[in-house]
C-alpha cells in the first residue's frame, strides 16, 4: 500500500496516522521482504565458513541482539494496556509481531552456528550493559510510564539496534547480514512511530522535555558501553567506531533533547 504524495498531503493528519499504524499498512510493508525468506535469509545465500573466533564473537553478538529483541517484543506488549490510543495500540500489536519474528530468526541464526538451545542460553551470554538498560525500560513499562516507557523503547532502543545493525552490516558474514538487512527494515518503522508519537507530544507539551531528558541521561552511560564492546566483537575498525553513536544520537537529536 502507498500514496501518492498529492494524496498524502490531501489526508487529514488523524486519518493518515490511522492508516499508517494499520495492519493492512504493516502487512503490505513486510509482505515483500519476508516472503520466500524463511527465517529471514534466502534459501540460496550460501553458509558461511567462520573461523572459531569470529564464530564465538558472532555468537556473542547475536545474543545480545536478542536480549534487545526480547525487551522490545516485551516492552511494545505490556504497553499495549496504557497506550493512550486505538491506533496507538494497533502499531504496538504490529510491533509485537515484528519483534517476535526478530527474535525468532535470531535464535535461528544462533543453532546455524551450532548453538545447542539457543533460547536457554543467550541471556548468559549477551552485553551486561544491554541486560542492564532492559531492566530499567521494562520498569517504565510496569510503572506505565507512558512517555519514559516509549522514549527509552521506540527511540533509545531501536535506534540502539538500529545503529548496530547497520554497522555491523559491514562485517557481517552473507547469511548473517541478509537477516540483519530486513530487520533494519522494521526498526526504522519503529523508531519513525516513536519520533512521531513523542514529537506531537511534545510541541504541545513542551515542558515534557525535562522528563525525556532525565530518561536519556540516565539511559546513556549503558547505550555507549553496550556500543563500545560491539564494536569490538563484530571487528569494526577504531577510526569507524564514532559512526555508531552518530547514528544513534541522530535519533534523538531529531526530539529537540540535547543534553
Amino acid at each position: 500500500m502507498t500514496l501518492e504524495a498529492g494524496e498524502l498531503h490531501e489526508r487529514d493528519h488523524e486519518g493518515f496516522l490511522s492508516e499508517v499504524h494499520s495492519f493492512e499498512f504493516w502487512f503490505q510493508s513486510v509482505e515483500g521482504y519476508l516472503h520466500g525468506h524463511p527465517h529471514g535469509v534466502s534459501p540460496s545465500t550460501p553458509f558461511p565458513e567462520l573461523a572459531p573466533d569470529r564464530r564465538a564473537a558472532l555468537v556473542a553478538t547475536l545474543s545480545t541482539y536478542c536480549v534487545g529483541e526480547l525487551t522490545a517484543l516485551e516492552g511494545a506488549s505490556g504497553m499495549i494496556g496504557f497506550a493512550p490510543n486505538r491506533a496507538t495500540k494497533i502499531f504496538l500489536a504490529t510491533q509485537v509481531a515484528d519483534e517476535a519474528r526478530h527474535l525468532e530468526v535470531l535464535l535461528h541464526r544462533l543453532a546455524e552456528l551450532g548453538v545447542e538451545d539457543a533460547e536457554a542460553g543467550f541471556e548468559a551470554r549477551a552485553n551486561r550493559h544491554l541486560m542492564a538498560f532492559r531492566e530499567r525500560l521494562l520498569a517504565y513499562v510496569v510503572e506505565k510510564d507512558w512517555l519514559a516507557a516509549l522514549f527509552a523503547q521506540n527511540v533509545i532502543l531501536e535506534a540502539m539496534e538500529f545503529a548496530a545493525f547497520q554497522t555491523h552490516l559491514r562485517t557481517a558474514d552473507a547469511r548473517t547480514a541478509e537477516l540483519l538487512g530486513g530487520v533494519l527494515k522494521d526498526e526504522r518503522r519503529h523508531i519513525g512511530f516513536g519520533e512521531n508519537a513523542l514529537g506531537r507530544h511534545l510541541a504541545s507539551h513542551p515542558d515534557d522535555r525535562r522528563r525525556l531528558r532525565e530518561v536519556r541521561q540516565s539511559l546513556e552511560p549503558l547505550v555507549f558501553a553496550t556500543f563500545e564492546d560491539a564494536a569490538l566483537q563484530v571487528g569494526l575498525p577504531a577510526a569507524e567506531r564514532p559512526e555508531i553513536a552518530r547514528l544513534y544520537l541522530d535519533s534523538v537529536a531529531r526530539l529537540g533533547l540535547g543534553t
